[in-house]
């Protein structure tokens, strides 16, 4: 089974976690005299067989990608660590971009006036390099999946 496979099978366990925890939440309670539409004592024992496939999942994936070479110089658990800190440099700088960009609305001149500290254009330039970093990255990562072969755990 190669990696991609097996990341979207940790998916399909995190999306089936999501809804047995909606499910066991539409059921816990009940009015008086009144009967769950579904067991919750089922609902627990699904949910804890999901959980434990889930753990097999990412107990597979995380050796895979510890023990497996990015490229002559990472392994691609370095690689992935790396497109995280390029999004979240990312997500940062964009968030400031969008608050210095905020009008403050003045009614009179005893309102205090503010200015931005920062020089949006050259942010907005590093957060397109950043994205494009991010975006090639990506790409690598996601062929790099499809090539690797799932370690077991």
């Amino acid at each position: 089974m190669r990696l991609a496979e097996a990341l979207v099978l940790r998916a399909d366990c995190q999306r089936k976690v999501a809804q047995i925890k909606q499910r066991l939440g539409r059921v816990i309670k009940v009015q008086e005299g009144e009967k769950p539409s579904e067991s919750p004592t089922e609902l627990l024992d699904e949910l804890k067989r999901t959980l434990d496939d889930l753990a097999v999942w990412v107990k597979k994936i995380n050796k895979t990608n510890a023990l497996s070479a990015f490229d002559t110089s990472i392994s691609l658990a370095e690689a992935l660590s790396e497109r995280d800190r390029i999004m979240q440099h990312r997500n940062i700088i964009n968030e400031m971009l969008s608050e210095a960009s905020i009008k403050q609305e003045r009614y009179s001149r005893q309102e205090v006036k503010f200015y931005t500290t920062i020089e949006i254009p050259v942010l907005q330039k590093e957060v397109d390099e950043l994205s494009r970093k991010y975006r090639e990255l990506d790409f690598k990562i996601q062929e790099k999946n499809w090539s690797t072969d799932l370690l077991d755990s």
